[in-house]
């Protein structure tokens, strides 16, 4: 029997054993009938009782215990072994072995099982158990299905005083955590008591934090590392960054020193797609970005100023409040400002005056998201104000397309990671609106009202079908969408880029035609101030034009005049006519 086929799957896969036991019915309370309370009422007799022809219903309440759920190791040892024999000892286990591979029943009875064996194994490589008979037939039902998301699980911030999540990471490898940033960006309305702690939940499990990290200041953002699930790094609200080792516990590994660090609080930070995977780059509203390299954490590896002058100057620069990079082009990053522009920024520019490229302006606040398109890159999406836009690279005078201007602001949003078409905003109402621009234009394709409270932060899992959103009570609420939308649809890539390059080429055509028009009122508003200077040369031009208009106007009056004695002179004519016919009649 030359047959060997080896199958694996991790103990975590199997989950937990599950041990039912029955339990006896417990009374909690038990009142007693009290004779005494009697004399408080007074007999009544004789006594009218109506009736119903009903069944009478009764109404019960039962509050059930609060189950909560910890995750518990399990360690399996070797056993089968009988009591005089130590499964650690070798020769033991040899010696033990050698005496029972000698008995007849022992081998008779493996070489029944091994027959039986070997044609289920024959038979499991024959054929695909697993295989899908009708995959065609199930797509086609899924494309019918309606757009609908519903709860999974809410995760509530443990403290007493609430704070706002103001930023989700998905857990890298099998996003089955979730780390959660809380922190107050209100302004001077932190107390005493206000915890600083940020966690990282089980998404299995809402009852308790999987992980507690503990900054010396409240976290505005954090990032799982892509390269190392165990490595998250984090902007504080007092500018410092600091970086957790999930293996070496809830402090912080190492921090930024203040001096080096962002002079107001970080916004988003990003890990960079370097070989190391220890590189990382942050913004912040004091107007700078500035890349780390968490190995050498006491000062940034590179400054950059976001002034629009391009001088370098730190108290002219632009607020950033959200950043964009993207693996496919390492040199080129964006971000989001709180002045309502975009800023398109080359890393390996040669002076600091050439890494800012150039700015998008359309927006009037803060942009809070930005992000590119995963299919298209030279297509990215900007939240701001009331309205999410889509922009090309190549079109900076305004957006090609955006949504209607909604009555609550617009906190978040980012793209489907698997489908290009689709994108998901985040409302100051807490609603949460899925678009897909092929499906509709106007209107959100799903709008879900997920709590009362401001929706501040969202993430989308990396297959797209979970969404977790933050809230400004610092609930985080788990969501599962519908297939049809986190299912790439039939020819969908081709009809978004045909969407994009339609809508950009109209924008173009729109912009060169702005462009003219300004040409045009330019050489207007020249021949009209040469026309002015020829005009005021002296004193008696300008007379000239008031005898001439006293002229035109003395003119007009007497044109007026003989035009009401003309008519006058026919109305007599008229009435003398009259006076004639009414003679000749008597």
């Amino acid at each position: 029997m030359e047959i060997v086929y080896v199958y694996t799957k991790k103990r975590s896969e199997f989950g937990r054993q599950c041990n039912f036991s029955d339990r006896p019915a417990e009374l909690h309370v038990d009142i007693l009938p009290d004779p005494s309370l009697a004399d408080n009422f007074i007999e009544r007799d004789p006594c009218d009782v109506p009736t119903q022809c009903t069944q009478e219903m009764s109404e019960h309440e039962v509050n059930t215990e609060r189950f909560s759920s910890e995750s518990r190791g399990i360690n399996h040892v070797e056993g089968g072994w009988p009591k005089d024999v130590n499964s650690q000892e070798m020769e033991q286990t040899i010696r033990f072995r050698k005496k029972v591979e000698k008995d007849e029943h022992y081998i008779n009875t493996i070489m029944h099982l091994g027959s039986l064996m070997e044609h289920c194994i024959k038979q499991n490589n024959a054929i695909d158990i697993y295989e899908e008979y009708f995959d065609g037939e199930e797509v086609a039902e899924e494309a019918e299905e309606q757009p609908s998301a519903k709860t999974i699980n809410v995760f509530r911030d443990p403290n007493p005083v609430k704070r706002t999540a103001t930023s989700l990471s998905w857990h890298p490898d099998g996003s089955h955590k979730l780390a959660v940033a809380y922190s107050s960006l209100e302004f001077q309305r932190t107390t005493q008591d206000m915890s600083y702690d940020s966690y990282i939940w089980d998404i299995k499990n809402p009852n308790k934090p999987e992980m507690t990290l503990k900054p010396v200041s409240p976290l505005v953002c954090l990032e799982y590392n892509p390269k190392d699930s165990h490595i998250l790094i984090g902007g504080s609200y007092n500018g410092q960054l600091a970086y957790w080792d999930t293996r070496k516990g809830s402090q912080p590994v190492e921090m930024s020193t203040i001096e080096h660090s962002h002079r107001d609080p970080v916004y988003k930070v990003i890990w960079l797609q370097s070989k190391t995977g220890t590189d990382a780059f942050s913004a912040s509203t004091d107007g700078q970005v500035l890349w780390w390299d968490i190995r050498k954490f006491t000062e940034p590896t590179e400054r950059l100023v976001l002034d629009p002058s391009k001088k370098g100057n730190l108290e002219n620069a632009l607020g950033a409040i959200s950043l964009e990079f993207e693996t496919t082009m390492p040199t080129k990053f964006m971000v989001g400002t709180e002045q309502g522009l975009v800023v398109s920024c080359n890393r390996k520019a040669k002076t600091p005056a050439e890494k800012i490229v150039c700015t998008y302006s359309g927006h009037h606040g803060p942009i809070y998201a930005l992000q590119r398109n995963p299919f298209f890159p030279k297509n990215f999406l900007t939240v701001a104000d009331w309205t999410a836009r889509i922009w090309s690279e190549d079109i900076k005078e305004s957006s090609i397309m955006w949504t209607k201007y909604h009555t609550a602001n617009l906190l978040d949003g980012c793209w489907s990671p698997v489908r290009p078409s689709v994108f998901f905003t985040v409302k100051m109402d807490g609603t949460l609106d899925v678009w897909d621009f092929l499906f509709k234009q106007n209107d959100p394709t799903l709008t879900l009202k997920i709590c009362d409270e401001a929706l501040y932060s969202m993430r989308v899992q990396d297959n797209g079908r979970f969404i977790g959103c933050g809230s400004q009570l610092g609930t985080a609420t788990l969501l599962e969408i519908s297939s049809g939308l986190c299912t790439l649809q039939r020819n969908e890539k081709a009809l978004a880029t045909a969407m994009f390059e339609r809508e950009t080429k109209r924008e173009k055509i729109l912009e060169a035609r702005h462009r003219e028009m300004r040409l045009k009122e330019r050489s207007r508003s020249e021949q009209s101030k040469e026309d002015d200077g020829k005009d005021v040369d002296g004193e008696e031009s300008s007379e000239d034009m008031v005898a001439r208009a006293e002229k035109e106007f003395f003119e007009t009056v007497r044109a007026e005049q003989k035009k009401k004695e003309k008519q006058a002179a026919l109305e007599k004519e008229r009435e003398k006519e009259k006076d004639v016919c009414d003679e000749k009649d008597i």
